[in-house]
């Protein structure tokens, strides 16, 4: 499987090697074994600025969001087989409401899960649902925590000095 890191210049920088490691992690416990397989993956760091407008264009949606997710259908004999899917990711917001819930890595990450939650085909139109994917979610980053995969993805100097704006 094909997995691509991308960011706007926007975005604060990542450490993508730690980024790619917990995606893949993440991809291990989002895929389900009567689901096909992945064959690419995208993930795009993006600001409150770019989330909004890709929500307004697919969504008709004017406000920013913390992820987007978009899965494609493969073309007919396309390789490799399989499924393809783009999670578009708030870093900026992240960033911003991070500190609040576990810090900005925990945050992003979250995100990330929650994206691939979406991918492997679970919804949140419901409140029960909702619950159901963030109970899954929050297991897959404790596994994550464990593996010591939750830290060192945001640089600690882009962490400190960010502080809300009065």
């Amino acid at each position: 499987m094909k997995i691509l890191l991308r960011g706007h210049l926007t975005v604060p920088p990542t450490n993508r090697r730690r980024l790619r490691r917990l995606v893949e992690f993440l991809i291990a416990r989002a895929h389900r074994p009567s689901c096909e397989s992945w064959a690419e993956v995208s993930v795009i760091l993006t600001d409150n600025n770019r989330i909004r407008q890709a929500k307004r264009v697919a969504f008709g949606v004017d406000e920013p969001t913390d992820v987007i997710c978009l899965s494609y259908t493969p073309l007919p004999g396309e390789k490799p087989p399989g499924l393809r899917g783009e999670i578009l990711v708030n870093a900026q917001r992240a960033l911003q409401i991070g500190p609040r819930y576990g810090g900005p890595d925990r945050e992003l990450a979250l995100y990330i899960a929650h994206g691939l939650n979406h991918l492997a085909g679970e919804h949140d139109h419901t409140p029960a649902a909702r619950r159901r994917m963030r109970r899954r979610e929050n297991a897959w980053l404790r596994a994550a925590a464990c593996e010591g995969l939750l830290s060192g993805l945001i640089p600690p100097s882009l962490r400190r000095r960010r502080r809300p704006r009065c």
